[in-house]
């Protein structure tokens, strides 16, 4: 509530208002009046946002809307936490590739964990609050693991890059070690960037309303609700910040797999041709999961074909759920190592289970 005193009288504005005509009666003159027009700027602090998530749901289905999420929460945990701990527990798959698998399913399942509980509680029980600074932690995770992913797909293509095009090389210049450092930089490069755009965020006045168009907080839907002349400014900066991380890696991941190809393609024995793309098939599936379907958004609403907004919240959802889901099951059918060592476990498991039963 912002009071205001001109000659004894208060005036008090109880919405934010950006430009409020005061009319004051001159004193000793009945007549004439004085016309002020008072800029006030809005400081104010949403207190909470309110997550939306699909609009157009009918609240007969919240209940199975919120299983739904709730079983790929449970895909996405045990998929990535068993690819996690199969490779830990098997000393024969520590190698490069799988070292870059098990960050890449830990990002997966890091996001995973940060999205859909609260859109959860939301169908489940109602509880569609979440407060001004958790909206923004949110937002700062988001599009951190967002960004994480990029780098680390952009080390996948790398270590196939060189294991296909300079193998002679690949067991010099690949190390585990060198492979650690290398996804460590994938971890840290995004963190100051994403760490400035919130704090960029933070400085906007929010002037409309608080309710988050989407399933989660995300840098968009949370400075449309911001006000001011500055909000363009910060758009522009985010932008930047956003096809660097997305745009620099996906060029080094193009030229990567285009030089694989043909490499490939150049090779004269059809067997050998198909061992080699067997190796580096996982990588591209999973680059393709996740690269494409936000290209195809982007490039729909630059063409002008425009989604409602339910459509557009679903895909969202889908393009940035769906590849933790289902990595891990890429992870075990398409790489042929850990196809081998999971089928030689539960060969064992059955032959125990069958000794067991026999007595």
């Amino acid at each position: 509530m912002l009071r205001m005193h001109f000659h004894r009288q208060t005036l008090v504005f109880h919405q934010p208002i950006a430009v409020v005509h005061v009319f004051i009666s001159c004193l000793g003159c009945d007549k004439f009046l004085l016309k002020t027009e008072i800029m006030i700027a809005n400081f104010t602090r949403m207190r909470s946002f309110f997550i939306l998530g699909f609009p157009g749901l009918s609240p007969q289905h919240y209940g199975s809307v919120s299983a739904l999420l709730f079983v790929i929460y449970l895909t996405i945990a045990i998929g990535n936490i068993f690819i996690l701990a199969f490779v830990v527990y098997e000393k024969s798959l520590q190698k490069p590739t799988y070292l870059v698998f098990c960050h890449l399913a830990l990002n997966d399942l890091t996001f995973g964990t940060v999205t859909l509980p609260k859109i959860i509680s939301k169908y489940w029980f109602g509880d569609a609050i979440t407060s001004f600074y958790g909206c923004f932690t949110q937002m700062f995770f988001v599009h951190y693991l967002g960004s994480v992913t990029s780098f680390i797909l952009l080390v996948m293509a790398l270590d196939r890059f060189i294991a296909i095009c300079i193998p002679l090389r690949y067991p010099v210049l690949i190390t585990n070690n060198k492979i650690s450092v290398l996804c460590g930089f994938a971890w840290f490069i995004p963190l100051p960037l994403m760490v400035a755009v919130v704090l960029h965020v933070l400085t906007l006045p929010f002037c409309k309303s608080n309710v988050i168009a989407q399933c989660y907080c995300d840098h968009i839907s949370i400075t449309s609700q911001a006000c001011g002349e500055d909000v363009k400014i910060v758009a522009v900066t985010s932008l930047c910040v956003a096809m660097f991380c997305l745009l620099l890696p996906l060029a080094f991941i193009l030229f990567s797999y285009i030089s694989i190809i043909v490499v490939i393609l150049k090779m004269s024995n059809a067997a050998g041709r198909k061992k080699t793309l067997s190796t580096c098939t996982p990588q591209i599936f999973i680059t393709c999961l996740f690269y494409l379907p936000r290209c195809f958004v982007y490039v729909a609403n630059t063409v002008g074909f425009s989604f409602s907004l339910d459509v557009r919240i679903l895909l969202i959802l889908l393009y940035s759920l769906f590849p933790a889901a289902v990595n891990p099951i890429i992870y075990c059918f398409k790489t042929q190592e850990i196809k081998q060592m999971l089928m030689k476990r539960l060969r064992k498991t059955k032959i125990g289970i069958e000794i067991k039963l026999s007595y």
